[in-house]
This record gives structure tokens, sequence and C-alpha cells, in this order.
């Protein structure tokens, strides 16, 4: 049995590593302010055929993690849960991936929501099947140092924001060893749409309703019509470059 069991592990990684060598010339590099690449997946709520439609106009968030029934992923889940009221304010959809089946999905599901306290009947947003890592691979989400039992490579915690130009906003990568701070990821969303549309930048540890910093492309008189409360800092050096004005 011992003997039947290392032949199968054996050939699953083969088949594996010639999925690997097969999806490697299609790996994507997205970089920021590039168009994120469309796809279409199998989920726990059907099959999303064209990704960017999916979005429609909405600010979206693509997330995995390592692997449904998992402590840390759990956690994180629900996190997003708890937190759906403040991503449908700023209109940001989610997806969620991992390598589980769609079944495994659903069913960790409920546990999810128990961890919780919520009372849906499912998860609010749906979760990515890519058993075969063809998404994994083509994002670069694959975590080398954390494997499935079988020894296969499991998703890192990747975090890929996209606006309504469909465009890459911003992409963070963690290790599997360390859940992501959701509030934190709120707080980029709140910077990043603000930007958007003001000629600010949100400085060291901004939040909501704080001081930004004026562009520093913005000549002076630009800068005080635009922003007529505007506050310079004093430097030794002289140099007029940290304009600070109230959030507008």
């Amino acid at each position: 049995w011992q003997l039947a069991r290392c032949l199968l592990v054996q050939k699953v990684r083969r088949c594996h590593s010639r999925t690997l060598k097969k999806y490697a010339n299609k790996y994507i590099m997205v970089n920021l302010g590039e168009i994120f690449p469309n796809f279409s997946a199998k989920t726990s709520e059907g099959n999303i055929s064209d990704f960017h439609e999916w979005l429609g106009k909405s600010w979206g968030i693509l997330f995995s993690h390592p692997a449904d029934y998992t402590p840390v992923c759990t956690t994180e889940l629900a996190r997003v849960v708890t937190l759906l009221p403040e991503f449908k304010k700023r209109d940001v959809k989610l997806i969620a991936l991992s390598c589980d089946s769609v079944e495994n999905h659903i069913g960790w599901g409920k546990d999810v929501l128990e961890y919780a306290k919520c009372t849906f009947d499912k998860l609010p947003y749906p979760i990515i099947e890519d058993s075969g890592r063809e998404l994994a691979v083509k994002f670069g989400m694959l975590d080398p140092d954390e494997r499935n039992k079988e020894g296969l490579p499991l998703t890192a915690r990747a975090v890929f924001i996209i606006g309504t130009d469909k465009k890459l906003k911003l992409s963070i990568l963690y290790p599997a060893t360390t859940g992501r701070n959701f509030n934190e990821i709120l707080r980029v969303i709140d910077s990043l749409q603000l930007t958007a549309t003001q000629k600010v930048a949100t400085p060291a540890d901004w939040q909501q309703g704080g001081k930004c910093m004026v562009l520093p492309n913005l000549s002076n008189e630009e800068a005080k019509k635009l922003f007529p409360h505007m506050e310079t800092h004093k430097l030794p050096s002289g140099k007029e470059y940290l304009r600070l004005t109230p959030q507008p």
C-alpha cells in the first residue's frame, strides 16, 4: 500500500511539473497601471466567462489563499465577510481563489460563516477553483515553500486591487504564515479612490479624513487655487515640497 501511494504521489508530482511547464510561458508580470488580464473561471457561485465583465464598473479585489479548511485562511475570509458593508460602501467587488475544488469551497464556506458569526446561507462572494494552478501560475501566486500533502505548491496570500478602468492599482504578496490586515487594505482603497480624482497623495499612516500631501508637480500658484487651506512645512533645505492640505 505504501509503495502504491508513493508511486501515485510521484505520478501526481510529475503531472504537476508538466502543468507548471505548460503554463510557465504564460506567466504574466502585471505592472501597476497596466490592464489586469481577463480570464474565465469556475467558482463557488458558478462560472465566470469574462472577469472584466463580471467586475462591471466597480473596483475589484482578487485575493488568493493557500487552502480551504485551514486556520489562518478561515480567519481571513471571515474577516472579509464582517467587512463586507465597508467594501460595498466603496463599490468594491470581492473574489477569492485557491487550488481547492468548488465543492470544498462551498463546504468550507459554512465554517467561515460560523467563525464570522454570520447567518448568511453561503459566502457573500465567490471563490475561484484553480486546482490546475493555471491562474496561480499565470499571476505568480504560487508559494514554493508551502505544499499540500501530495507535495504540490499552494497559492500564497496575494492581493490584487483593480480599478474601474480595469488597471492594476496595487498588488501585495504575503507568505502563508502571515494573515492579511484587511483594515489596511480598506485604508489603501480609500487612498486609491481619493487620489484617483484629486491632486493629492496620502502620507505615512494616513487615515480617512486626515491631512493629505499636495502633489509636488503642482506649482505653488496652482496648489493655492486648488487648496486654499494648504500649509507648507518649513524645512532646513528651504525647499517647499512638504505641502499639506485638509482632505478634499
